[in-house]
């Protein structure tokens, strides 16, 4: 069996509101749902915007994991529009995740911060080689929301 290879395709700087809603605690964890409200991307293979109205369905689980399920629009340099959604886990020392928390920067060196992105395109468009790959993602924590490093899996 062969290793996995990966190319790097974009990096996606997410704008994301305030939660929208806090469920509260439930059978799972602390649900909160948050709006993605914009964003950029860029890189060698897909660059454009994000466009607002996509949103975060955010569990902070009982275990001390944050699993991410999120979807949103983006728009591609040449006009083209993309839908991807992606699901992720974040986690890391206690002290680590509250400076997040709290809305610091931290070094992502010290959490582990995964998303698997998958993406849908018109199939007769210039992207549609993203409807037919799977795609990882590495990911850090700002402030003003989340930046990611998105790789094609070859």
């Amino acid at each position: 069996m062969s290793e996995i290879k990966t190319e790097f395709v974009m990096e996606m700087r997410l704008a994301v509101a305030m939660p929208l809603a806090a469920v509260g605690n439930t059978q799972y964890g602390d649900r909160r749902i948050a709006r993605v409200t914009g964003g950029t991307f860029e890189g060698p293979k897909l660059s454009g915007t994000v466009l607002d109205g996509g949103g975060d369905w955010i569990l902070n689980r009982t275990d001390g994991v944050t699993q991410l399920d999120v979807r949103l629009t983006m728009k591609a340099s040449d006009g083209a529009l993309i839908y991807m959604t992606y699901k992720g886990l974040r986690h890391g020392p206690a002290d680590v995740m509250a400076k997040l928390a709290a809305g610091e920067s931290v070094d992502p060196s010290l959490l582990y911060f995964r998303t698997t992105p998958f993406f849908e395109t018109a199939s007769d468009g210039p992207h549609a080689w993203m409807n037919r790959s799977c795609f990882v993602a590495t990911g850090r924590r700002e402030p003003t929301g989340p930046i990611y490093r998105v790789f094609e899996v070859l």
